[in-house]
């Protein structure tokens, strides 16, 4: 590979690693080419880019970023598959799907919603992390709570003996 192809590849990861908010650096060595085919398959399901790439190009392609990866760069070894993804947990969620079926892929890093995870046994925690859909959806259902609360109480048998005392109090002679 002369050097104008890798200035290619280091400004198209460049590229991904700036339209994407969150990625994910896994080893997928050794993935047989079904389980591997059925990996970029439900990553395209799931809108999770796959890209595999060479580290010194992928390191490179990192410092050109705003971001701070610095504490992500000393997984940069042996192979390397990139998961990019706008939403945090989505590739945690594939990956532990993925190992249902296979020992592999392995999470060697992530950086998700500005923060540096090490380490396969980080999955879970990532996994768990609620995406800002989720995050607003709670936040909604709480903020409906208290309008179901009294529109229910108002409905009830309750609520009917409360109107017609409210309805007898107002035709009442002064």
């Amino acid at each position: 590979m002369n050097q104008k192809e890798k200035n290619q590849l280091i400004k198209s990861l460049s590229t991904l690693i700036e339209d994407y908010q969150h990625l994910y650096v896994t080893d997928i060595s050794g993935l047989n080419a079904e389980d591997t085919s059925n990996l970029r398959r439900e990553s395209f399901k799931q809108e999770v880019k796959l890209v595999v790439a060479k580290n010194t190009l992928l390191k490179q392609a990192m410092e050109k970023s705003d971001r701070n990866f610095d504490d992500l760069y000393e997984v940069l070894k042996g192979n390397s598959a990139v998961l990019f993804s706008n939403v945090g947990n989505k590739p945690a969620k594939l990956i532990k799907t993925m190992r249902k079926k296979a020992e592999k892929p392995i999470l060697k890093g992530a950086y998700v919603e500005e923060s540096i995870y090490v380490g396969d046994d980080q999955l879970d925690t990532l996994a768990s992390i609620k995406s800002k859909e989720e995050l607003i959806g709670d936040i909604v259902m709480l903020l409906q709570s208290p309008a179901k609360n009294i529109i229910s109480a108002l409905q009830s048998s309750g609520g009917g003996t409360i109107a017609g005392l409210v309805k007898t109090l107002s035709e009442r002679p002064e």
